[in-house]
């Protein structure tokens, strides 16, 4: 049974090392929770950030210290970008003309600072899609032919957001992984970096060390999955993606609806918001 707790000063001690999701659990992506900064602030031991985003994780460190979160907050920021931008620098991946996805013009080249890869404006000229980001707004009818364009050329994405919806402030909006599942769900060749792959979690690990390892998100499908997979406790956040399902109603019974839905055990804690 999920144990629910009131402030996350309660479990803190048991932890060697407590490794947050972004957008849901500290941030909107606009503005900090009520009480995150000061959660975060009030925490010792080692701290880490973990987030389904695009971008590498220098851009992602700073957007958290301008949204007033004190710069020594955490000890690492890892993203699915800079897991992505590892793997092209390193040349693990052999594509090297791809087609950008993005949700702001400059995205892309952003993250591509320091790659020897061309980004390409025609998809007639790629070797590889690259999926970083959509637009708030989108609807994945929008990108039917586009999806079916790109398999019927059997161009490998690479998609640096595998999650399917984002909290913003006041609203959910389509993330990259719901349209890079659609392309798999085509034939397409789809490559998924970050939460729940393995490979992100064994990147912390590499970095701290043997230890027990808390995971705060949002999200069944990637947090509290990718933690269980990787051995790590894992403490649910019902006020980000969710907030609608929790409203008003028994939390038990919301929390195994949806973890049947997503196929995973039940996380370790749950709270309503980040204290």
């Amino acid at each position: 049974m999920t144990q629910q707790i009131e402030k996350i000063q309660a479990i803190a001690a048991s932890y060697d090392v407590i490794v947050f999701d972004q957008w849901g659990v500290l941030h909107n992506g606009t503005t900090p929770y009520p009480g995150a900064v000061t959660a975060v602030s009030g925490l010792s031991g080692k701290i880490a950030v973990l987030s389904n985003s695009g971008k590498r994780a220098t851009p992602n460190a700073e957007r958290i210290t301008g949204m007033g979160f004190p710069s020594d907050s955490f000890d690492s920021v890892m993203t699915s970008g800079e897991a992505l931008w590892q793997d092209v620098h390193q040349r693990r991946i052999n594509a090297r003309a791809l087609y950008p996805v993005e949700r702001a013009h400059g995205d892309a080249a952003d993250w591509a600072g320091g790659l020897d890869l061309t980004l390409v404006n025609d998809v007639r000229e790629a070797d590889g899609i690259l999926m970083m980001g959509l637009p708030d707004g989108t609807q994945l009818s929008d990108w039917t032919s586009r999806l079916k364009n790109w398999r019927a050329r059997d161009l490998p994405m690479y998609c640096s957001n595998p999650d399917r919806q984002s909290p913003r402030a006041g609203s959910i909006v389509v993330s990259p992984g719901a349209l890079a599942h659609s392309y798999a769900a085509l034939g397409g060749r789809t490559n998924f970096y970050g939460k729940p792959h393995r490979p992100v979690f064994l990147a912390l690990e590499n970095k701290f060390g043997p230890g027990r390892y808390l995971m705060v998100g949002d999200s069944m499908e990637h947090d509290i999955a990718g933690a269980q997979r990787a051995g790590w406790d894992s403490l649910l956040i019902e006020g980000g993606l969710y907030a609608d399902r929790f409203d008003g109603l028994d939390g038990d019974a919301v929390l195994a609806e949806i973890a049947a839905e997503e196929h995973c055990d039940l996380p370790t804690y749950r709270m309503k918001e980040l204290r």
